[in-house]
């Protein structure tokens, strides 16, 4: 009776030590879940305020973009002395850029008469002929009513190409926005956010 009785708790007791085990390793396995999962969600908040940062700094440099377009807007309808040197030095740029004897010239329908000035002007310093193209129009500024981005817009400025179509050279104002845009892009993040 001793012998049952013994094998009976010895029994028992694998049987209990068996049980708190599997206890033990299911307490274990759930923990180290909740520690996953905290670590998870910690991972996907710190990605999210990421996220914002990076949203909202991407709003302040667009924001200055936005500025920047509107000063050159401005220009355009404000300072006309301004613009039409500014013209002249874009329009000879491009021709020089293109290398062609003979180049046509365009613009917005509201920088006609400014243009025919500048062309008449500039043509004593080229060497070749410059043709106003009245068949292809660059499109009108951006007013209040076209500020986004669906509809084609241009500040001003000037597209010269050769005589037969084939080269382009675009100094539009908002060209040479976009390019000192992205060019300047690092330093500008650098200036308003510092090394981060």
């Amino acid at each position: 009776m001793v012998t049952a009785e013994e094998e009976f708790n010895i029994t028992k007791l694998q049987l209990l030590e068996a049980e708190k085990a599997k206890v033990r390793r299911d307490f274990e396995r759930r923990e180290a879940a909740i520690e996953v999962k905290k670590k998870v969600d910690y991972s996907k908040q710190l990605n999210e305020s990421r996220i914002r940062v990076l949203q909202a700094q991407d709003m302040a440099v667009r924001s200055i973009l936005d500025e920047a377009q509107d000063r050159l807007v401005a220009l355009t309808t404000k300072d006309r002395a301004r613009y039409k040197t500014l013209l002249k030095n874009l329009l000879i740029e491009a021709a020089q850029k293109l290398g062609e004897r003979d180049v046509k010239v365009r613009c917005r329908k509201e920088d006609v008469n400014l243009v025919k000035e500048v062309i008449s002007e500039t043509s004593a310093e080229l060497s070749g002929s410059l043709t106003l193209d009245e068949s292809i129009f660059l499109p009108p500024a951006p007013s209040a009513s076209t500020k986004s981005e669906e509809f084609d817009t241009c500040a001003g400025g000037v597209v010269v190409t050769s005589a037969d179509g084939r080269i382009v050279c675009s100094n539009t104002l908002d060209d040479r926005l976009r390019i000192a845009y992205s060019s300047n892009l690092p330093a500008l993040r650098d200036i308003l956010f510092g090394n981060s």
